[in-house]
């Protein structure tokens, strides 16, 4: 690919938001990266870089022309509409290209435009690469290191230009990425929030310094704060150009919560298509990060109740959503035909990850567990969860699902989670007897006459008789699972043979009409039809 150069950035951003004063090199000298300067922090060896003169005034920027091409830059840019006659000659005594941009434009808006145009971190970063630009330049512009923060307090980008005073509560900040709470701190936040504009704030301890902070709103809702430590050295301009950072910050946070929701959206329309098979698993697990997954499937249970069915799903899935996040990291969530489906991650399970991987499932069920509780809860509605089999890559993910769907089948009031390996017996039951109700010559045979027996005299023969194959056809036991007399589960045994012509000394004969009977008319031994 070819080089980025001056002439394509003239053309991507045009004027009059950046004119072009003077080129010695030509428009197809290489642009790299742009670079605030910093009076305090020499000029580092930059090829290609253009830099913007930040606190210098046009009429002064010889000495910065002669530092930027000793560094190996490309050209310096000035504000003003003016450029003092001198300095395109001196621009072209150093080899160095000159641009300029008006004198109310802000340095942070000049600093993200050129560094989208060129293709450098801010472009292909995203939306937080973009916010730790902007810190950089509110820094560089007001002279005190910067943290851009959301409503919790959480940090989500700060300034990293060398040089500038900090204290211990921007260091414990920045390494937990989260401000350290205290009342004081809290009174702070509330009266920055209360403010329609910046506001100075003295230091909380004796060894802080003060702040100067302002709120990130857009539209009325309050997206985040912008904190500058005050060391000493803020520039006259500091509060302008802290209100100018907000509204750039504003901007970019609703760009990111629009991308996050873009690609929410597309990871959805992703999800949908691997857990009907229909997707192209290989570009799937580049998209999603995922090798080998789970699909975990929760249900609401509206047998107790009959609220908003449509309305309470989706609040179930925001509560499947933000949990599985919160947990886990970044998941596809999506909600089909009223159950909420969600990918859980599983590493590998060869070698010594096993024990991880014991881990992970235990993670999974307890996640299942949590949210159960939690949405039950919240929306006053039983829910189930159904954790199916593990697949090595997103080709089985629909296999996967088809696990979960069969053990949300299963679920009870007693056992409202479940794995599908912990119910495996049940659900070979169950899909047998799905596959026997298909094929006619499978569902045929003596079942069907000892539930018409039962069903025309009142017997209890197929009760019976799934009560002695689960004894293992041993009488005692049977009759204590029926509560009878063992006399009596021998007669009705024997009147099975000669009623119904049943001959249960027949091992193949027993075996097909247990599992028929198991399978097909769903009886169990214990729990009376």
């Amino acid at each position: 690919m070819d080089a980025f150069t001056l002439g394509d950035l003239i053309d991507v951003v045009g004027s009059p938001p950046l004119r072009l004063h003077t080129t010695p090199a030509g428009p197809d000298v290489p642009v790299t990266e742009v670079l605030l300067y910093d009076a305090h922090v020499p000029l580092a060896h930059a090829p290609g870089a253009l830099l913007l003169a930040v606190g210098v005034r046009a009429a002064d920027a010889g000495p910065l022309l002669r530092a930027a091409a000793e560094a190996g830059m490309t050209g310096v840019v000035v504000r003003g509409t003016d450029v003092p006659p001198g300095l395109p000659g001196e621009a072209e005594a150093h080899g160095v290209a000159v641009l300029a941009i008006d004198e109310d434009t802000a340095w942070h808006h000049v600093h993200l435009m050129l560094a989208s145009a060129i293709g450098g971190q801010p472009a292909q970063g995203g939306g937080l690469a973009d916010l730790f630009a902007l810190a950089d330049a509110i820094a560089a512009a007001t002279g005190g290191a910067t943290t851009l923060e959301d409503p919790r307090q959480r940090i989500l980008a700060y300034s990293t230009v060398p040089g500038q005073p900090v204290d211990e509560g921007r260091r414990q900040g920045i390494l937990g990425l989260q401000v350290p709470g205290s009342p004081e701190n809290s009174e702070q936040y509330r009266s920055v929030f209360a403010s329609i504009g910046p506001v100075r704030l003295p230091p909380l301890t004796a060894g802080d310094l003060p702040r100067l902070a302002i709120a990130v709103r857009a539209g009325g809702e309050t997206l985040g704060s912008i904190w500058v430590v005050d060391g000493g050295t803020h520039a006259p301009d500091a509060e302008d150009t802290l209100t100018q950072g907000a509204s750039t910050a504003a901007l970019l946070l609703l760009r990111a919560r629009a991308a996050q929701e873009l690609t929410r959206h597309q990871n959805t329309d992703l999800l949908r298509r691997l857990l009907d098979g229909s997707a192209d698993a290989s570009a799937a697990a580049h998209r999603l990060g995922l090798d080998a997954v789970r699909v975990a499937a929760f249900m609401l249970d509206f047998a107790a109740s009959a609220p908003d069915t449509e309305r309470t799903s989706l609040r179930l899935l925001d509560v499947v959503r933000l949990q599985c996040e919160a947990r886990n990291g970044r998941h596809a969530c999506v909600l089909l035909d009223g159950v909420v489906y969600a990918l859980l991650s599983v590493p590998g399970t060869r070698g010594p990850r096993e024990r991880e991987t014991v881990t992970v499932h235990q993670q999974h069920r307890q996640l299942a567990q949590d949210i159960v509780r939690r949405a039950g809860r919240s929306l006053r509605v039983p829910v189930r969860a159904a954790l199916g089999g593990v697949v090595p890559d997103l080709s089985g993910v629909a296999d996967s699902r088809a696990d979960a769907d069969v053990v949300l089948r299963l679920l009870h009031d007693a056992l409202p989670v479940a794995t599908v390996d912990e119910v495996r017996p049940r659900v070979t039951l169950l899909r047998l007897s799905e596959v026997m109700r298909e094929r006619r010559e499978l569902s045929v045979g003596a079942w069907r006459h000892v539930l018409a027996a039962d069903a025309e005299h009142g017997t209890e023969y197929a009760r019976t008789l799934v009560s002695w194959f689960d004894a293992s056809c041993d009488v005692a036991s049977a009759a204590k699972a029926l509560s009878v007399h063992p006399n009596t589960c021998r007669y009705r045994l024997k009147q099975v043979g000669r009623q119904l012509g049943i001959d249960l000394d027949d091992a193949d004969e027993r075996l097909v009409l247990w599992l028929q009977l198991r399978a097909l008319a769903g009886l169990s031994g214990v729990t009376p039809p």
